[in-house]
């Protein structure tokens, strides 16, 4: 059973930055792409970003293309979401999320997700 627990979520204001990271456990983490997701209020959860098994492929939502980085380091079994010139709309719970021996580009499909973590709360004052 894998284990993913996010952390790195807090307010922060229009334009600035925030890092999360995900730390994963009880599983072999390169066997598995993962991602990020997030869910506003009164909205569904949406796919962010997804990673491949050894982090050389990337994909992610147009919405956060060129603001938001995703990375990953199998050594730590740690996964990050670095988040750039965020606006009052990216405020979120975000997600990470695990598919064995899937795609980044799949991870953009709930049905590839086998593990979730509890969540992060992300708050962009405008």
């Amino acid at each position: 059973q894998v284990q993913l627990v996010e952390s790195g979520g807090g307010l922060v204001q229009a334009g600035g930055s925030l890092r999360l990271s995900c730390a994963a456990s009880g599983g072999t983490f390169s066997a598995y792409a993962m991602g990020w997701f997030r869910q506003a209020p009164g909205k569904e959860r949406e796919f962010v970003a997804g990673i491949s098994r050894l982090g050389t492929t990337t994909y992610y939502a147009d919405s956060v293309k060129g603001r938001f980085t995703i990375s990953r380091d199998n050594a730590k079994n740690t996964l990050y979401l670095q988040m750039n010139s965020l606006k009052a709309e990216d405020t979120a719970i975000y997600y990470c999320a695990g598919g064995y021996r899937t795609t980044a580009q799949a991870m953009s499909v709930r049905q590839s997700i086998d593990y979730w973590g509890q969540g992060t709360q992300v708050t962009v004052s405008s």
